[in-house]
């Protein structure tokens, strides 16, 4: 079952549910695909690569918005988002632990040769590949900056 039917299978009950979170998030996602099914050069469908890099842009969304209206002090717009991130993230591969993404970075670092904070390009473009959907970018990025620190 693709993502799009998973979309469309959850929406009819959020409907009868009148749950309007839930179906802001479906909504959302169900654009995205959309606008990505009909870009330019696109062939009409939609890998599932593609469909993770969608959700993770939405997540990455939400998450901002979240934390620009925490500091406006605006919890009316935080719960929406925070709603809609909820029904997002349900359809987001499990992210990985914090753990085991500094054991995957380590044996990374090591794989290129890193060193110094200079390496990081090298490590990221390889972590980034590696583990596309299992970890968001900031996440990988933080992680490539703590270790090849020493810290």
């Amino acid at each position: 079952m693709t993502l799009e039917e998973k979309i469309m299978s959850e929406m009819k009950p959020a409907m009868i549910a009148k749950n309007e979170g839930a179906l802001r998030g479906l909504r959302a996602i169900k654009g995205a695909i959309i606008l990505a099914k009909t870009e330019k050069g696109s062939d009409g469908t939609v890998t599932s690569e593609t469909e993770i890099k969608i959700l993770q842009k939405l997540a990455k969304q939400r998450k901002e918005s979240i934390e620009i209206f925490q500091k406006e002090n605006r919890d009316d717009l935080v719960k929406k988002e925070m709603e809609e991130l909820a029904v997002i993230e349900k359809f987001l591969p499990e992210q990985m632990s914090t753990d085991e993404l500094k054991e995957i970075i380590k044996t990374i670092i090591a794989q290129v040769g890193a060193s110094t904070p200079q390496d990081m390009g090298k490590v990221m473009g390889v972590a980034s590949k590696q583990l596309a959907g299992k970890s968001d970018g900031k996440s990988i990025s933080e992680m490539v900056k703590h270790l090849l620190s020493g810290s």
